[in-house]
């Protein structure tokens, strides 16, 4: 499975007490794919760098750069524009469909918007669902 991880979810899955950090580690075991661009990498590496440490931030970032499972989309040539409330997350949305991913996992109200949205088809779902779902039990 392919995923697009929002910065949002990254920061509460990398703990290793986190109740969410099982998410991470089928990231890390290879159990899922997770799709990047340059722009993500950068969030994730300022976010993680703001909310624990500059040498954190760049260990996770550099883990997620050299997995097989990272699958890296550059440059994206189509930008869709999709969510108006906040233009940075559109990001995500682009690298879901450039990455031809299966879930964008948010917990961001932004991307609500996405399902109003015929085409192209975005399925967001949030972290604590996602976990829940029975395919992530037989990971």
């Amino acid at each position: 499975m392919r995923i697009v991880l929002d910065t949002n979810c990254l920061l509460v899955i990398v703990p290793k007490q986190s109740q969410f950090r099982a998410l991470f580690d089928y990231i890390l075991s290879g159990k899922l794919e997770m799709v990047i661009t340059t722009e993500i990498l950068f969030e994730y590496e300022e976010q993680l760098s703001l909310f624990y440490s500059p040498e954190y931030a760049k260990l996770v970032v550099n883990a997620i750069c050299n997995l097989p499972n990272t699958k890296e989309v550059n440059p994206i040539y189509f930008n869709w524009l999709l969510i108006q409330n906040d233009n940075d997350d559109n990001k995500f949305v682009d690298a879901y469909i450039a990455g031809q991913a299966e879930y964008i996992i948010t917990n961001d109200k932004h991307f609500q918007e996405l399902s109003k949205i015929e085409f192209p088809k975005v399925s967001c779902i949030k972290l604590k669902d996602f976990m829940n779902l029975k395919i992530t039990h037989n990971l």
